[in-house]
């Protein structure tokens, strides 16, 4: 017999960090445990990673859902979850972690055993011109080749400043940009602004207008200079054919994947599935995880193959994160098989593996 428990947890952020959404200061997330009856010692763990004002399940019976799970662990099925994506990501987690022993590794490949890498892209987080060209400064010494640019947040000239002093000093051979509005434009000036960006020879464009305008964003994705990437318009639509009737209508450049966000990893998988068939390329990213939900995501995207650039972050934005064996050396991001997970700041039993 399964059971199960969960702990509320909050990340501290570094640094305020931007986005067209506001200042985030810090992020609340919950970690479930899963164990057999028998052997309360050896768990898998996982993190429900709610994502305050955008996760489609940020509803006021969260917790409670939460709880609910915990004390039938042993019965529910993942489709019963399907509507609760961030709880189906942890739930997926810590039962691919116990299945595997207990020990933190959910998908077991080359990346696990330290034998591969994931190139990853450096993320640029919105702030004022001189900060953000610093961080893009910090970016391109530490060896990265792609760099993602949280936009819409400044006045819309210095972004494309920034863009310009970049592609002075960088070719689009040397580096690839990609830029993320968060929904930042509108229907009526989306088009005039792409433009003005594509002088810039960005990679893509992540959700320039706001999600849930789907002709809208047909329109735009059928005439736009910069290929397109939906992101968060993905949140929230659980139904294959849903799905992909969206992918149809829109006929997006992108996926960008957010298993926590987009119905766990299989929600996540289904969606690969359909914009494959359709030739619609697509990459996985993280959603502000702490290093046990990041950690997930990473092994599972290792198991993919593919090679585009992909959006995990490397666990470094947060005060009182869960130190792991993840590294990040330049734009790679590796796992450590001599380093340990340290779970003290959690106050949770220790495991006999």
């Amino acid at each position: 017999m399964l059971c199960a428990d969960y702990m509320p947890y909050l990340l501290h952020f570094k640094q305020p960090s931007g986005t067209s959404r506001g200042i985030l200061t810090d992020k609340q997330t919950f970690f479930i445990r899963i164990w057999e009856e028998h052997h309360p010692n050896v768990w898998g763990i996982g993190e429900c990673a709610l994502f305050r004002g955008l996760s489609s399940d940020d509803l006021p019976g969260y917790e409670q859902e939460l709880q609910y799970v915990c004390r039938h662990i042993d019965v529910i099925s993942l489709k019963q979850l399907q509507a609760w994506s961030s709880i189906r990501f942890g739930v997926e987690t810590a039962l691919a972690d116990l299945r595997h022993g207990g020990r933190h590794i959910c998908f077991p490949s080359p990346f696990t055993q330290g034998e591969q890498s994931i190139e990853i892209n450096g993320l640029i987080w919105m702030g004022d011109r001189d900060t953000m060209q610093q961080r893009i400064r910090e970016k391109i010494d530490a060896g990265f080749h792609c760099l993602k640019l949280k936009i819409g947040a400044i006045d819309f000239e210095s972004e494309l400043n920034l863009l310009k002093s970049i592609r002075q000093q960088f070719s689009f051979h040397d580096l690839q940009l990609r830029v993320d509005a968060n929904g930042a434009f509108t229907p009526e000036n989306a088009l005039s602004r792409i433009e003005a960006l594509a002088h810039y020879h960005l990679h893509s464009i992540e959700q320039p207008i706001r999600q849930g305008q789907p002709l809208q964003m047909s329109r735009l994705s059928a005439v736009s200079p910069i290929p397109i990437a939906l992101d968060e318009e993905l949140i929230g639509i659980n139904d294959a054919e849903q799905k992909q009737e969206l992918l149809a209508t829109i006929r997006p450049a992108y996926i960008v994947l957010k298993p926590a966000l987009c119905g766990g990893f299989h929600g996540a998988l289904e969606w690969i599935q359909l914009a494959e068939k359709t030739h619609i390329g697509w990459w996985i990213t993280s959603a502000l995880e702490s290093n046990i939900g990041l950690n997930a995501i990473a092994q599972w995207t290792a198991t993919l193959n593919n090679l585009l650039p992909q959006g995990l972050g490397t666990g470094q934005l947060y005060t009182n994160n869960i130190p792991s064996p993840l590294r990040c050396y330049g734009e790679k991001l590796q796992f450590d098989t001599a380093a340990d997970w340290d779970f003290k700041p959690l106050n949770l039993p220790k495991q006999t593996l």
